[in-house]
């Protein structure tokens, strides 16, 4: 796949077909971050996950299976998929401070 194969096929995925199955990724990722949460304190780490680090973290996942000599063509969309859901989730999460920085630039 081409880069531009790979950014078609990651915007397809993520702005309709994941979204009708797993629901939005404000919702999802705020679920997954919940699940995390509760495991990681369990385990007797605190930490406070945005659905912006859940998809960073989603992403390391892919990048740590190309990493490996594992990767696919389905890693790199993904990565993709999860970079642009990061993106403008954190956008959400911070409207204020990211409005500003882009009227400063």
């Amino acid at each position: 796949m081409n880069r531009a194969e790979i950014l078609d096929t990651a915007k397809q995925c993520v702005c309709t077909d994941r979204q009708s199955q797993y629901g939005t990724p404000e919702d999802s990722f705020n679920t997954i971050g919940r699940l995390w949460e509760d495991y990681l304190s369990a385990k007797g780490h605190r930490v406070d996950l945005k659905p912006h680090d859940v998809a960073a973290m989603m992403a390391l996942l892919k990048i740590a299976r190309i990493a490996t000599g594992h990767g696919k063509a389905d890693n790199w969309v993904d990565l993709a998929g999860y970079a642009a859901c990061g993106g403008e989730l954190e956008d959400l999460e911070n409207p204020f401070d990211n409005e500003q920085r882009r009227t400063s630039q």
